[in-house]
């Protein structure tokens, strides 16, 4: 098997979708195939096309080479999928793969870190059609066997977790899976498969928000959910039943941003390690919360099951609450205030992850998260440094 940085920049070109001849890839992106009706020659053709709908045009809901692409070069980079369905958002994605796995009656366990729509959706969608659902301590490990019930049906993870950065043991609890007959949903936006090959470790439905780095320059809703080969027929059948489509320019957003994302995650990595490690040093500062620092808690775990880090952390201040906050991030020049991460540019975010949690409680002062993006990590230093300043000020 070639190496992921091989992959990134082929996988998905087919030469059918193309325009190649003899094996050759033809031009090197996948045009933009806007499609609804698709034209048939004779009764024959259009019964050929209804007896295998997914082998080829049949109605523009159902796909063009644009969305076959993405799904294809997605299915590529995690090792073990079967294939790849597409949402046009992330929790479009997620919402899909639990109603892939449960049914009215059934329970699911999900993590207590998990995204907060997903906790929404789950609280008044999933317990409106009889689907009971357990919040976990995400640090739980094989201690997640203790919370199987005879209904339950499947575990929904998240690591880590994209405000408190809790990593879980995947491994731990896929054997607790596999060995009590469950499914398992990975929210593995944060890694990747590239950094968290999830197929390898066991998963079965793989759930990514394209929006962030796959599409990396903040211009694109997509979400993904690739399935291992006992759950694929079961996910697109899904899928097509809620009916979900995504644009083809929106799909080629994904592929052209894709292309570089291996590069993009080094760099953020990069870089985020070297705020954080000078976050580290800073007075104001409680704690910095990145799992690819030595000394986090999830520390262990990360160099046990990843590749490499993202760049999206967080740290908690001194003193201080929220609403003391505006004083460092409002007058940020390199950091962007809003929603979302995985982009070229630097976000933060002042978070209350208590306000949402059951099982467990966050402990620390005000929590700042913080995507390091493209820029030069020494003027995000220079901003930060600035906006602590204007903080401790006020006290």
């Amino acid at each position: 098997m070639t190496g992921p940085n091989t992959r990134i920049v082929h996988a998905g070109r087919n030469s059918d979708w193309t325009h190649g001849r003899s094996g050759k890839r033809g031009v090197v992106n996948t045009p933009i195939y806007r499609a609804s009706t698709v034209l048939f020659e004779s009764l024959a053709e259009l019964d050929a096309a209804n007896a295998a709908p997914d082998r080829g045009l049949n109605y523009g809901a159902r796909g063009t080479p644009s969305q076959w692409a993405l799904e294809e070069a997605l299915t590529e980079l995690d090792p073990g999928a079967a294939g790849t369905r597409l949402y046009p958002t992330g929790l479009a994605a997620l919402a899909i793969a639990l109603m892939t796995v449960a049914d009215s009656g059934d329970h699911v366990l999900i993590t207590d870190s998990a995204y907060d729509p997903t906790r929404l959706f789950a609280d008044r969608v999933l317990k409106r059609m009889g689907i009971a659902v357990t919040y976990y301590d995400p640090l739980i490990g094989a201690g997640i066997e203790a919370l199987v019930q005879p209904n339950t049906r499947a575990i929904l993870l998240e690591s880590p977790g994209s405000l408190t950065f809790e990593v879980q043991d995947v491994p731990a609890i896929v054997a607790v899976a596999k060995a009590r007959g469950l499914a398992t949903i990975l929210d593995n936006t944060w890694a990747t498969p590239l950094l968290l090959p999830s197929m390898a470790l066991g998963i079965d439905l793989s759930m990514q928000a394209l929006t962030k780095y796959v599409g990396g320059h903040a211009d694109v809703l997509v979400g993904s959910v690739s399935a291992s080969p006992a759950w694929w027929p079961r996910l697109s059948e899904t899928t097509r039943r809620f009916g979900q489509y995504v644009s083809p320019d929106d799909c080629a957003l994904c592929l052209r941003g894709l292309r570089t994302m291996a590069l993009r995650l080094r760099q953020h990595e990069a870089n985020a390690l070297e705020v954080a490690g000078w976050l580290q040093t800073h007075p104001a500062v409680e704690r910095v919360i990145h799992p690819a620092l030595p000394g986090d808690p999830g520390y262990a775990l990360w160099k046990r099951d990843f590749k490499g880090a993202s760049g999206l952390f967080a740290f908690t201040l001194k003193q201080g609450t929220r609403a003391d906050t505006g004083a460092l991030i409002d007058d940020l020049a390199h950091f962007g205030i809003g929603f979302s991460w995985g982009g070229f540019e630097s976000l933060v975010l002042p978070v209350e992850p208590n306000r949402v949690r059951t099982a467990t409680q966050f402990e620390g002062g005000a929590l700042i998260r913080v995507h390091i993006g493209l820029e030069d990590p020494a003027d995000l230093i220079a901003d930060l440094d600035a906006g602590l300043a204007r903080y401790t000020a006020q006290f």
